[in-house]
Parts: C-alpha cells; structure tokens; sequence
C-alpha cells in the first residue's frame, strides 16, 4: 500500500474532510513519527505495534568482491515489533 491509497481509504472512512486536508493529517502523522524518532522516542500503538531504534556496534566485514576486510561503522536502525492484537489477527484460522 502506498501513501497515496493510505490518504484515499482514510478519506473514505472520513466524512466532511477533503482529499487535501486527509493529506494532511495523514502526512502529519508521519511527520510526527518521524520527529519523535530522530529524537530517540519510542513510539507505541496499542493494537498495532511499537516503533524503537536500536544502535548496532561498529564490525569488520568483508568485501566480497576484493576479500579484504573492512570496517563497517556504528549505525542506527529502526525496530519493529508487532503488537498483540495485530499478531493475533494475522496469525487467525
């Protein structure tokens, strides 16, 4: 799914907002994540599941296309972890 199609079902869903404003909201919430990430919040939706960053320790690595080895730098990455009720429904029979 798409951010576009996002903004068109919850435009859908949403009586008396327009195409333009649902873009809006839409974006604004995305931008708010994204805000409170960079500054290293945790983000939790019940039912639906938690966003974190996780540092990952410096490493050597090899290039496979030369063997040499080469040191790979410490980074940040995004964590997603499933919420309860989101796992259960996608793991339903």
């Amino acid at each position: 799914m798409t951010k576009s199609v996002l903004i068109e079902k919850v435009a859908e869903k949403v009586e008396g907002l327009t195409r333009n404003q649902t873009q809006i909201v839409v974006e604004t919430v995305f931008e708010s994540i994204k805000k409170a990430l960079l500054h290293g919040e945790k983000i939790e939706i019940r039912g639906f599941g938690n966003f974190r960053l996780k540092t990952r320790n410096p490493r050597k690595a090899r290039n496979p296309k030369t063997g040499k080895t080469v040191l790979v730098p410490e980074k940040k990455v995004l964590c997603f972890k499933v919420g309860k009720a989101l796992r259960e429904a996608l793991n339903a029979k």
